[in-house]
């Protein structure tokens, strides 16, 4: 079977799925303090790259997602798949998990 490439142009969520590009976690506390890579928290908050066609609801109708690509949203801690393209992290989610869009 021949390797398969994934890039995020490449990769299309279905259903309510929506894949986020995490954003970078602090290094540094509020008071200065440099943070080794395993003290640091996971962070919650992303940005939209892809998002799917929406939730089938049981009348056969597509329900909107609340959020498309490009949005900064602010999600549970430890919601989604994770996944690793080109060296970036991303977490694959369902929009139930999705808390807030940052403004």
């Amino acid at each position: 079977m021949a390797p398969v490439s994934l890039s995020v142009s490449t990769v299309k969520p279905l259903g309510d799925r929506i894949f986020v590009k995490v954003s970078e976690s602090e290094e540094r506390t509020a008071g200065g303090i440099l943070l080794p890579d395993n003290a640091r928290e996971k962070p919650q908050v992303g940005e939209v790259t892809a998002v799917g066609p929406g939730k089938l609801t049981e009348d056969g109708k597509r329900q909107p997602m609340d959020v498309k690509v490009g949005d900064k949203v602010l999600y549970s801690k430890y919601a989604g798949t994770e996944v690793k393209l080109a060296g970036e992290d991303y977490v694959l989610l369902s929009e139930k998990d999705i808390l807030a869009i940052v403004g």
